[in-house]
């Protein structure tokens, strides 16, 4: 079991390789020093899946374009459809104030150093 200070020691570990990988997306950079790329390929084309054509018809249209993560999710559609299942009900739960949502997405996309 892991004392308090190896379990302090492993969260600021954790904070500062954080604190690194946002400031290479401030510079476009991955850990490499290269530009930043997908490790996963991403699907932009439906491929005639029903679920996806359904799916990216929406996003698109109220986005604009397509998520990066629903890009990668669609390489399997019932995980992809479930995921945005989930998302759409913790929404309409009404356990979170519909005001306090969008300054949640803000905080989490800088966070995660997505300029969202």
């Amino acid at each position: 079991m892991e004392t308090e200070r190896e379990a302090f020691a492993k969260a600021s570990q954790a904070r500062e390789l954080a604190e690194q990988a946002s400031r290479g997306a401030d510079e476009g950079q991955g850990r490499s020093g290269g530009a930043f790329m997908p490790r996963v390929r991403e699907v932009e084309d439906d491929g005639g899946d029903p679920i996806l054509q359904d799916l990216f018809a929406k996003e698109r249209e109220y986005f604009g374009g397509l998520l990066n993560t629903t890009k990668v999710y669609a390489h399997c559609p019932p995980i992809l459809k479930a995921a945005k299942q989930l998302s759409a009900s913790i929404e309409k739960s009404g356990l979170l104030p519909p005001a306090l949502l969008p300054l949640i997405y803000l905080r989490v996309a800088l966070i995660n150093g997505c300029p969202f």
